[in-house]
């Protein structure tokens, strides 16, 4: 049987009549599919942004997550979320490189004129700035911005429940400290300040639950309490965690996905008390 090109001799392409017209294709399927799956890297993940500074007034730019584009791959015990080729904690802060005023993300715009000038005279006056060099920021950067974070909110005389965050959110940039190539030598410090972090955020929360009003920190209720009781069974606090699985239990505004996760805490929280 001829080939479907045959008669191309004609045209001086006698050397195409007998090819196989899905050879090809077929081949460069193999290959396609051959092909690793194209890693994710970090710096593909983020974006310089631009921001005004509340305590100084002046411009400034930072490292931010492009969170539409950053893939959710879980969560862990405490809430911490993980994104696939990047740890999110590493660009939760804001740091103005003129002043030395840090804040979350979340919180930065909000500063009253009596906090600006505790920044101005306890931080500005005193803070010698890292320069913030390549693509990325390293968790060894990271961490700094985060104390930064924290000691802002201290000077500022912040609420609990932002402190709290603070010191939450630190916990989890450590975690992933100690998960990365960066951090092997160092996972057992690391640990430890991640434990005195997560202490740190119980006590703030529990504070922030007797005497501020919710939303705290862009949680309702419930989540402060279900991620209150985790802490808990976490510092083996285990009476308290009950009752904040109980009051979750019993709670008209909790959904059935927290109820479900509040039994299997009380499961874990029975498990933990027989050990």
């Amino acid at each position: 049987m001829a080939g479907l090109l045959s008669g191309l001799a004609g045209l001086g392409l006698d050397n195409l009549e007998n090819v196989d017209i899905f050879g090809t294709d077929k081949k460069d399927e193999k290959s396609s599919a051959a092909k690793e799956p194209v890693k994710v890297e970090e710096k593909d993940l983020i974006y310089e942004k631009s921001y005004r500074c509340p305590v100084c007034d002046k411009e400034f730019s930072a490292k931010i997550m492009k969170t539409g584009k950053a893939k959710l791959i879980g969560t862990d015990w405490d809430l911490r979320p993980k994104y696939e080729g990047i740890d999110a904690m590493k660009y939760d802060v804001l740091l103005c490189n003129r002043c030395g005023y840090a804040a979350l993300n979340r919180f930065f715009a909000h500063v009253t004129t009596g906090q600006a000038k505790l920044i101005k005279e306890n931080i500005s006056k005193a803070v010698k700035l890292t320069n913030y060099e390549g693509e990325v920021y390293t968790y060894e950067q990271a961490e700094e911005r985060f104390k930064l974070c924290l000691a802002n909110a201290v000077v500022k005389r912040a609420r609990a429940s932002e402190k709290a965050y603070i010191c939450l959110r630190s916990a989890w940039l450590l975690r992933g400290y100690q998960e990365s190539e960066e951090g092997k030598d160092k996972a057992a410090e690391l640990k430890e300040e991640e434990e005195n972090y997560l202490v740190n955020a119980y006590n703030g929360f529990v504070e922030a639950r007797q005497s501020e009003s919710f939303p705290i920190c862009g949680m309702d209720e419930v989540t402060v309490d279900y991620l209150v009781a985790e802490l808990a069974v976490h510092l083996k606090k285990f009476d308290v965690a009950s009752k904040l699985v109980q009051s979750i239990l019993t709670s008209v505004n909790a959904n059935a996905r927290m109820k479900d996760k509040a039994r299997d805490l009380k499961e874990r929280i029975v498990a933990e008390m027989r050990k």
